[in-house]
């Protein structure tokens, strides 16, 4: 299957704190644009803790990795893994023996650019932490992915993320939000974040707003995308996600809890419209 786009976008997914579910983006995005016909590169550079391949349910096909390719070891198409219930979907692993310095940001640059001509989406999933990891991850991206919880600390990293994207190559326009796990019971009592406190606070626009879903923990146990699974709101989020970026308009919900008094003018509203 040829590609889709014209040019290529490159989209590096990161949020400084670890466990925000910024693999679980990579992953499921990923897949549903692959679904969809696009052609998708994932490329793992989690060096030493590698676990895209294991969310992808890809492990046990793995052969050779990122570093093997940077160090002329196998050729990259080689190293690169299908995914037999999306063919348009490849991915590269990370070495878990070796560590992040021992790749440079020019050598993730080299890599992308053979993989441009072949791929219309190639999304780099970064570690966590401000160091060489994430100097590596970002060197190529034309865009950036932040993922945030609603949680003060999850928060304040990914702030300080921004700020450092902003200070390299990229501009406000190239950096969308993802809010993971939100749970909007929390956001009614005023015990979590509001999206609108969140898009205030770190000034970027926002991409998608993931409910909090135990389908998702199911679904990774399972090695299975979440987006295969049509009853999940977290699924019908993520396959929104992907439609934005490949630039598809689709409203995002704000997963707002209705009071009963708002239930009743709502329902008033209607009622009296069709007298």
């Amino acid at each position: 299957m040829d590609k889709k786009l014209p040019e290529s976008k490159v989209i590096v997914v990161t949020s400084g704190k670890g466990g925000v579910g910024k693999t679980t983006t990579v992953a499921n995005v990923s897949s549903a644009l692959a679904r969809v016909g696009y052609k998708v590169a994932v490329l793992d550079l989690d060096i030493g803790l590698k676990k895209l391949d294991l969310l992808l349910g890809l492990e046990n096909r793995v052969i050779y990795d990122i570093v093997q390719v940077i160090e002329g070891e196998i050729e990259l198409k080689k190293a690169m893994v299908k995914d037999k219930r999306f063919p348009c979907l490849h991915m590269l692993p990370a070495a878990q023996t070796r560590n992040k310095a021992d790749i440079t940001p020019e050598q993730v640059k080299d890599v992308c650019e053979q993989l441009r001509p072949d791929y219309d989406f190639i999304f780099i999933d970064c570690p966590a932490g401000i160091e060489q990891g994430f100097q590596n991850a970002i060197a190529a991206a034309d865009q950036a992915i932040v993922v945030t919880n609603p949680e003060i600390s999850a928060v304040r990293d990914a702030d300080r993320i921004i700020g450092m994207l902003l200070s390299a190559q990229f501009d406000d326009d190239d950096i969308g939000l993802v809010v993971n796990r939100l749970r909007p019971e929390m956001v009614k009592d005023g015990n979590m974040l509001s999206i609108d406190d969140l898009v205030e606070h770190l000034s970027i626009d926002l991409l998608g707003v993931i409910p909090e879903d135990k389908n998702v923990v199911i679904s990774t146990n399972k090695g299975e995308p979440i987006i295969l699974n049509e009853k999940s709101a977290a699924a019908a989020a993520l396959n929104n996600i992907a439609m934005r970026i490949s630039g598809k308009e689709v409203e995002i919900p704000t997963f707002q809890e209705e009071s009963v008094l708002q239930k009743l003018k709502t329902f008033g509203r209607k009622f009296f419209s069709t007298m």
